[in-house]
């Protein structure tokens, strides 16, 4: 799902801008999961990442698509990205799984904004507090959920690998403050992690029907609370 949207928005940039070839930055791009795929459209990207190892496998990975000219690996994090990358020479940022894991999401959020280009546009995946709170209900951890609901990180405890969660308007609320107009909201995963795998394993047609189902969901506000990610659209105003 996010790869479609982000995918159409590319284009769509491309076409606004009437330039073919776009500078993408991606930030925590890690190994390049979606960097590899956007540079294999033909444009420019730059993953800033802290691990020296994940920067190692993306280069093998860009070089086994074909697309090392296309893409640059930087090792460095948010806090570092104005010494790494030129103000105002980016289209389109990346921030997928990163405001979960820094220090300060606001700073971190301002900081990626600095190196766009006027309108430029920003797309952030986050994990989602509601729908951490419905997956430990479900599962019968309720003191958990209530942790998560009501603890100002929306972790469920000390065993959750997740640093911090958020609500859309939690999301929407640190794109305004960093000058981002939110153009959409998909909700990722929302029914994918509910539904016991062994459901849809054994259904044929069952993974793709599940597919289909997730698409038209994701764009109704109504089943945003119970997915796992929220995937933002935004503009710098």
């Amino acid at each position: 799902m996010v790869w479609e949207v982000l995918r159409e928005a590319l284009d769509r940039r491309a076409a606004e801008q009437d330039r073919p070839v776009l500078d993408v930055l991606d930030t925590g791009g890690g190994t390049g999961n979606f960097a590899v795929p956007v540079a294999r459209l033909g444009h420019r990207v730059t993953v800033v990442d802290p691990s020296p190892d994940a920067l190692f496998a993306l280069e093998r990975r860009a070089a086994e698509a074909g697309v090392t000219d296309l893409v640059h690996a930087v090792q460095g994090d948010t806090q570092t990205l104005a010494d790494l990358v030129e103000p105002g020479s980016t289209d389109v940022v990346l921030c997928h799984g990163v405001l979960e894991v820094v220090d300060d999401p606001a700073e971190a959020l301002g900081c990626l904004t600095a190196v766009l280009r006027k309108s430029g546009l920003v797309s952030l995946l986050a994990a989602n507090r509601d729908g951490a709170v419905l997956a430990r209900a479900i599962a019968g951890h309720f003191t958990e959920a209530r942790h998560a609901l009501e603890g100002e990180s929306g972790r469920w405890g000390a065993g959750d690998p997740m640093p911090r969660r958020f609500t859309a308007d939690e999301l929407r609320r640190l794109a305004d403050a960093a000058g981002l107009h939110v153009s959409s909201v998909h909700g990722i995963r929302v029914f994918a992690d509910l539904v016991p795998g062994v459901l849809v394993d054994s259904e044929p047609g069952a993974l793709e029907a599940l597919l289909r189902l997730e698409e038209a969901a994701a764009q109704q506000p109504a089943f945003h609370a119970v997915a796992t990610q929220l995937h933002l659209l935004a503009e710098l105003r």
